[in-house]
């Protein structure tokens, strides 16, 4: 008997939760900190709330995983110490089995509780003491960045209450708290750890908006919620204090001059390389290619060069630029312009001419404060124009990521998802130096992981 595809049946559901909307957020120490102990009143009349307790109890009770966002990007969650629900994650994201995954805590009370600490000690704070399972190296890096966008590597505790597959069998886990008081509220309502990648289908750019999860998991995963776009952008920044001097595994949303800054991180090095890497993983992101979408990525550096770009345009009818920097899109019709001057000479052309001009993603318009993100659709091809026989035109799509480097973060991932839903064959990026900052190393990062090429224009 042939073996049916469960996955082909599965309805997916996207909830909207707002979480200003779900109840009171109560703090038992007066400077209102998530690093203490906390709990949540819910609403009794608010239908987010319910959203949310649906996700709570699909958490619980399913094998299948649930999307949520992050202030990074979306997750794709389950218990951290459900083996089955966390199968559900590699099979619906088919990702690698030696990909470990983060877990992510609502409190360091609930990061203690891993290590079967007694009741009363794993109430401790942070202040040094002789049994506290996180090592005092963290108490500076957690003081400062958590909640927020750093994963730590930890010790497996033995036994380890973690599922295997967690941690892909390495003797160290990867750990966060997230800033997202959404995030946050559901792993404190579901009552353990939630272990989550991102929430999109294994090598795909990460999602930041619950229509990106959808379109990669639709039909594999039951849940999403919908709490709106990620200000971020770029997952969390891993570090290895485990190690002398401290490691920079994987860049992303704390940089390493603030991370330097921390008392006993003053020495803190990078340990990672851009492109993919070979080997055993010591953190998620590490190994394999990531952040693609189904176009080529093309990563460009240097000026303009419109008969440069041409050079790798063969076979394609439809281009996608992407600009940050320097390049601005209403250069494209001047370069074209500009060539087409010069058709009596060489007998070719590059045909450009503004078709449309607005912008990509309407909602991500609103997401930032920097203003709508400018985009134009013109037309690229070589033209014979000494014997009159029509171009093969090409269709380009550009899109203007910003300037700074935090900008360009946070609209990265949604621009190469949305320059692949107008079925672009190619995508060229503007590349920005990977020494203006951690932030600014992140997004290089993830475009050297996501590029098949790279060029100096």
């Amino acid at each position: 008997m042939e073996k049916k595809d469960w996955s082909l049946e599965i309805s997916t559901q996207v909830l909207s939760v707002d979480v200003n909307h779900i109840g009171d957020f109560l703090f038992e120490e007066p400077e209102k900190s998530f690093l203490g102990n906390w709990d949540l009143r819910l609403s009794p009349d608010s239908h987010h709330a319910a959203n949310l307790l649906q996700a709570v109890r699909k958490l619980q009770t399913s094998d299948l995983p649930v999307a949520f966002p992050t202030e990074t990007v979306y997750g794709l969650g389950a218990g951290a110490t459900r083996g089955e629900a966390i199968a559900g994650i590699y099979k619906a994201k088919q990702r690698p089995a030696d990909n470990p995954l983060i877990v992510h805590i609502s409190s360091l009370t609930q990061l203690r509780q891993l290590f079967n600490l007694s009741p009363g000690l794993d109430k401790t704070p942070l202040d040094g003491f002789s049994h506290d399972p996180i090592p005092a190296i963290y108490h500076s890096v957690i003081s400062r960045f958590w909640p927020g966008p750093l994963t730590i590597l930890l010790r497996l505790p033995k036994p380890s209450p973690l599922a295997p597959s967690v941690t892909a069998g390495l003797p160290t886990f990867g750990v966060r708290m997230p800033s997202s008081r959404l995030a946050l509220a559901l792993i404190h309502l579901a009552g353990f750890p939630v272990a989550a990648p991102s929430a999109n289908a294994s090598t795909r750019p990460s999602p930041t908006t619950a229509a990106h999860v959808l379109h990669d998991l639709s039909g594999r995963i039951e849940l999403i919620i919908d709490g709106g776009p990620c200000q971020v952008g770029v997952e969390s920044t891993v570090v290895d204090g485990l190690v002398d001097p401290p490691v920079v595994l994987r860049p992303g949303g704390v940089s390493i001059e603030t991370l330097s800054q921390c008392p006993g991180w003053e020495h803190v090095v990078v340990g990672y390389r851009d492109g993919v890497e070979t080997g055993v993983p010591r953190a998620p992101g590490m190994k394999y290619k990531h952040y693609s979408p189904t176009a080529r990525v093309i990563l460009v550096h240097g000026k303009l060069n419109i008969q440069l770009l041409t050079n790798y345009l063969r076979g394609c009818k439809k281009a996608g630029i992407a600009t940050t920097k320097t390049w601005r899109v209403e250069d494209l019709a001047a370069s074209g312009a500009s060539i087409t001057q010069r058709a009596a000479e060489t007998g070719h052309a590059l045909c450009c001419s503004i078709v449309q001009h607005g912008t990509l993603d309407a909602m991500h318009s609103n997401a930032n404060n920097g203003g709508p993100r400018r985009t134009l659709m013109a037309t690229h091809g070589y033209e014979r124009v000494a014997d009159g026989k029509d171009s093969d035109t090409v269709h380009v799509v550009a899109t203007d990521l910003g300037t700074s480097p935090v900008t360009i973060a946070q609209k990265l991932f949604s621009a190469l998802r949305e320059l692949d839903m107008h079925g672009v064959d190619v995508i060229f990026v503007e590349g920005i130096g990977a020494d203006e900052g951690l932030t600014a190393a992140a997004v290089m990062n993830r475009l050297r992981k996501a590029a098949e090429l790279e060029i100096q224009s």
